[in-house]
């Protein structure tokens, strides 16, 4: 089954929306998006958060994937701020996603996540706008969708080479 997965950092992590922050993130993500029976499908990288797409065979699987993730991004983020000790806060939440329609509604929030954070703060963003810190800006090359559910959701590319791409 597809899960919207959200992890959040400890409030002493730098902000997750930089260059170098990000790359920690690409590198965890590069490393570990196709394993353990999970796969991360779609993301999108906030200030103190993540938003991941994730296709899971079970719930040992999500598990498992979603701390392997973890802890590569906390062991790059420790390297990173040179510091020791937890970098993810204490849980992960996860909502399963059962229906085509929930599919489609979890891929639209986690494409205008940013823009709905830039709204809180009073920002607009122009109506093309992709957000680079996220799946869409094709960072990286994620697996292809393998439920049923995702593949009807309709995951088209997007971003900078999704012209390129097929759909």
């Amino acid at each position: 089954m597809p899960v919207h997965v959200t992890l959040r950092v400890a409030e002493h992590v730098w902000n997750l929306r930089s260059r170098r922050s990000f790359r920690v993130f690409e590198r965890a993500l590069y490393a570990g998006a196709d394993r353990f029976g999970s796969r991360v499908v779609q993301f999108s990288v906030q200030g103190n958060h993540l938003h991941l797409l994730v296709e899971a065979g079970d719930t040992q699987a999500l598990c498992q994937g979603v701390k392997a993730l973890s802890i590569r991004v906390a062991k790059g983020m420790n390297r990173l701020m040179g510091t020791q000790g937890r970098v993810m806060g204490d849980r992960y939440h996860a909502r399963v996603l059962r229906t085509p329609t929930e599919v489609r509604a979890c891929v639209h929030y986690i494409r205008q996540n940013y823009r709905k954070h830039s709204a809180e703060r009073g920002s607009r963003l122009a109506v093309g706008w992709i957000d680079p810190y996220s799946s869409d800006a094709r960072t990286v090359t994620l697996p292809t969708p393998q439920t049923w559910l995702v593949r009807q959701a309709g995951l088209e590319p997007r971003g900078p080479d999704a012209a390129s791409e097929p759909s």
